[in-house]
């Protein structure tokens, strides 16, 4: 048992949450051979079978599961260690990881960048695009430090900082121009494009159009607002974007915007963080920069 080493922790946890060698080992930056020499290393450690391996995936073995959880707890410690070598007087400085939802990610990211390496010269930022879900069990296994996603995910054990408030925009096609903007009801009698499941943009699009999760009238699902606003420009039907990624989508296109009369769809951007995270009181300070970089960001939404 003495071999051990936080690296086999880390592979095997890869290899857990993937649940294939192939896409472990990107997620680790190692070849698949790599992976599997060093997953039988382990095995062999520990003496018995860790994963079931088949032609497509892997399951972990009793023996596994069992590692899995204590295999978890050992990094969560190690990177709570490395939390609390951060909690000195001063500054943020360090690595600090970062996880942001695919539809805040292309438009405010750059900006955060730009405005940390001014306000916080020793800090390194890595941030991580995913969606929600995925990024609040990362953050819960403490494999991120923080996470800018849409609000509330209302869980007791995670701290959440409100940055900025923006609407959703009516995306449509040039033909429409001056057309009076449909009420919400409405929209679930035309042709709207939405992204893919897993996006919570998705769910709050729904939402406001008052339609469910398998209405027939969704003609495509796409993976990014990239995707959706080309396709309305080629016709295809509607689609509703947040304000932040108007200057960037409209680009190269004849699409037509607006905004919602009365009381107009929207969304609150924030920060999260565990509770328990040393780094809380500074992660605080962080969001105070992190809302005026968005809000100045914000004020470039002009229709």
């Amino acid at each position: 048992m003495i071999g051990l080493t936080l690296k086999h922790f880390r592979y095997f946890d890869a290899l857990a949450q993937k649940g294939h060698f192939g896409r472990a080992a990107e997620a680790c930056s190692i070849s698949q051979p790599a992976l599997s020499v060093q997953i039988k290393e382990l095995e062999a450690m520990m003496g018995a079978p860790l994963v079931e391996r088949t032609a497509r995936q892997i399951r972990l073995t009793t023996l596994g599961e069992e590692f899995l959880i204590r295999a978890r707890q050992v990094l969560a410690d190690v990177e709570a260690m490395g939390e609390l070598a951060r909690t000195g007087e001063g500054p943020l400085r360090g690595t600090l990881r970062m996880g942001i939802i695919p539809t805040v990610a292309p438009y405010l990211l750059p900006a955060i960048i730009r405005g940390l390496s001014d306000a916080l010269p020793e800090l390194e930022l890595r941030p991580r695009e995913s969606v929600t879900q995925s990024l609040l069990e990362d953050l819960r296994q403490s494999r991120l430090d923080f996470v800018v996603a849409a609000l509330p995910v209302s869980e007791p054990a995670l701290e959440e900082f409100a940055l900025f408030d923006e609407e959703f925009i009516l995306v449509r096609g040039a033909q429409d121009a001056g057309l009076p903007t449909p009420r919400p009801d409405r929209l679930q009698e035309m042709k709207l494009l939405l992204l893919e499941e897993g996006h919570c943009f998705r769910d709050q699009a729904l939402s406001f159009c008052d339609m469910k999760r398998s209405d027939p009238s969704l003609l495509m699902e796409g993976s990014s607002l990239s995707t959706l606003v080309q396709m309305v420009d080629a016709g295809l039907g509607l689609t509703l974007i947040p304000e932040m990624a108007v200057p960037l989508e409209r680009k190269g296109t004849s699409v037509t915007l607006t905004r919602f009369e009365g009381k107009p769809p929207k969304r609150t951007i924030g920060m999260i963080w565990r509770k328990t995270n040393p780094l809380a009181e500074q992660l605080s300070g962080l969001g105070d920069i992190l809302q005026r970089i968005g809000q100045e960001q914000r004020d470039r939404y002009v229709l």
